[in-house]
């Protein structure tokens, strides 16, 4: 008897060790599968759009991320700029918001709402901003919540004729150190229209954006800090109308751009005109001019110098269910070897404080001086154009209302004036 016991005994614990044996390898099974980190399988959609080859470095990326994180797999659906707002609300209504969208300025302010807050995955809000240039903050910290995360920057600059400066024996500053003046910066070009050949000394994109450089650069701003009330009025908005008209009446610009929209890019391109301010991405657009030597060089400065401050964000959304696992890319996109990879292949410009030089296939030199730009731009600019629910509203009567100034119709005070109560109206409407 005690031997059929001891025999049966010994079965049990035989079978106790198998079937134990054999739940530990489901189990080591299930972590293989779940990833690296041993996470559940998640599908990311990343709602996504290209204005030139940075979908394919994104794609690249992905790429990476996936082998490193094989529980996540990121489906990015490619869409056109002109649809990407119609896109997200129709998802967020739908109650499928997307994990992740890129995202612009233009954008950003109205799915604010709807974005997941970063800050509690990232480390708080002071850590992972101060990784980024001050500058654009405003664009994507709303009420402390971080709503997003920079991806690449944009800023208005200084493109020059170099064969034209060179022929009138004009230098332009090599060095934020000795900058014209805007005084001495007109003179320049009035040398270079005389002793160059050049038939204009400037053009200007026809954009209240752009124009708004120069009010940044009196010292002005369109909207209170606080965003209760108009601000460009105030005497540094009437100067830069003033200024601007300045420009165009004693022939350093056409009138051709702001009064019958001719394309400034195709002027410039014409080797005919001296500058033109435009946005950083023109580096790659003037890249294949052939007729003459161009290069960029840095803004004048009026009271203070200012550029104007853009660029692209990567937005994870509340209710996607998988929460986590965006913030954790974000993150990745994030890193210094990341983000610098992706602007460096892109041939943008990185928000990283660490990354203002990258080795670019072309224009280097160019993409510093920019990035020294953005370094010395009024906090005004991005408090200004990141309110986005506001700034379309009255963005038209501003540039009417410059339009009417450089034509003599208005003085540069009523025009602002103007402009201050369509802005104060926005306001109001904003807070129903």
């Amino acid at each position: 008897m005690k031997k059929h016991f001891k025999v049966i005994s010994i079965l049990m614990v035989f079978v106790l060790l198998t079937l134990t044996s054999m739940a530990c390898a489901k189990k080591d099974d299930a972590g293989s599968a779940g990833g690296a980190a041993g996470g559940k399988n998640v599908t990311l959609d990343f709602v996504w759009f290209s204005d030139g080859k940075e979908g394919e470095v994104m794609r690249n990326i992905i790429k990476d991320y996936e082998t490193k994180n094989p529980n996540v797999k990121i489906n990015l659906i490619e869409i056109a700029y002109k649809d990407l707002s119609t896109k997200l609300k129709t998802m967020i209504t739908g109650g499928q918001p997307p994990a992740l969208a890129r995202i612009s300025t233009t954008e950003i302010g109205a799915f604010s709402n709807q974005a997941l807050d970063l800050a509690t995955y990232v480390g708080g809000v002071d850590k992972f901003t101060e990784q980024f240039i001050d500058s654009i903050k405003p664009y994507y910290v709303v009420n402390n919540k971080v709503i997003a995360a920079p991806m690449d920057v944009t800023a208005n600059g200084l493109f020059y004729n170099k064969t034209l400066f060179d022929k009138a024996g004009v230098k332009v500053p090599t060095s934020p150190d000795n900058i014209w003046t805007w005084d001495e910066f007109q003179a320049a070009l009035k040398q270079v229209m005389e002793k160059g050949g050049a038939k204009y000394g400037m053009v200007w994109d026809f954009t209240p954006h752009r124009w708004s450089t120069l009010l940044y650069q009196f010292g002005g701003s369109m909207i209170s800090p606080d965003g209760t009330k108009a601000t460009i009025n105030d005497e540094a908005g009437v100067q830069a109308a003033e200024y601007f008209k300045k420009l165009h009446t004693d022939g350093t610009m056409p009138t051709s751009v702001w009064f019958g929209g001719e394309n400034p890019n195709n002027l410039f391109r014409s080797g005919t005109v001296a500058a033109h301010l435009a946005g950083n991405w023109m580096i790659s657009n003037y890249k294949d001019i052939t007729n003459f030597e161009w290069g960029v060089t840095y803004m004048p400065k009026a009271k203070q110098r200012s550029s104007v401050p853009g660029g692209k964000f990567v937005m994870a959304f509340n209710g996607s269910k998988v929460e986590k696992e965006a913030a954790d890319f974000i993150q990745y996109l994030s890193t210094k070897e990341v983000n610098s990879k992706f602007n460096q292949e892109s041939l943008f410009m990185s928000p990283r404080k660490d990354s203002a030089k990258l080795d670019y296939e072309f224009g280097k030199e160019m993409f510093e001086i920019f990035s020294d730009e953005l370094n010395n731009t009024s906090a005004a600019a991005a408090e200004d154009w990141s309110k986005q629910t506001i700034v379309p509203k009255f963005s038209n009567d501003l540039k009417n209302s410059l339009v009417e100034v450089i034509a003599g119709k208005t003085t540069a005070k009523e025009a602002m004036d103007k402009t201050a109560k369509a802005i104060d109206k926005a306001i109001a409407e904003d807070k129903k």
